[in-house]
C-alpha cells in the first residue's frame, strides 16, 4: 500500500478562507477515490494534514491529477505553505507515526 502525508500551513485570514474553499472538493474526491484505503485530517501546529493509504501508488497517483486536487495545488501558493510525503508500506501508520515520515522526510510543494 502507498501513504501520503500532506501539510498546508494556511498564511493569513484570505489563506484560511481559500484553504476552505479549495479543499473540500479536494478532500471529497480523495474520500470517494478509487483504491483509497483510508483519507483522514488532522491539525497541529499551525499545519493542516491530510494522511491518506491507498491500494496502490497508481491509485494515489491518478487521484492526483483529478481536477479538484490539480485544482488545490496549482493554488496552493495562494493559500500559504504546502510539503508532502509518500512511501510504500505494509500496514496503515498511526497519526504518530505518519507525523514522525512527514518531519524526517516532507519537501515542500
Amino acid at each position: 500500500m502507498y501513504v501520503s502525508v500532506t501539510g498546508l500551513k494556511p498564511m493569513g485570514v484570505i489563506g484560511w478562507v481559500r484553504f476552505g474553499l479549495l479543499t473540500r472538493p479536494a478532500s471529497r474526491s480523495a474520500q470517494n477515490a478509487e483504491g483509497v484505503l483510508l483519507c483522514d485530517f488532522n491539525s497541529r501546529n499551525g499545519w493542516q494534514h491530510t494522511l491518506t493509504v491507498w491500494e496502490t501508488k497508481n491509485h494515489m497517483m491518478t487521484y492526483r491529477v483529478s481536477p479538484p486536487h490539480l485544482r488545490a495545488m496549482n493554488r496552493i501558493s495562494q493559500v500559504g505553505i504546502g510539503k508532502v510525503f509518500g512511501y510504500e508500506a505494509d500496514s496503515i501508520p498511526s497519526w504518530d507515526d505518519a507525523f514522525i515520515e512527514f518531519d524526517n522526510h516532507a519537501r515542500e510543494v
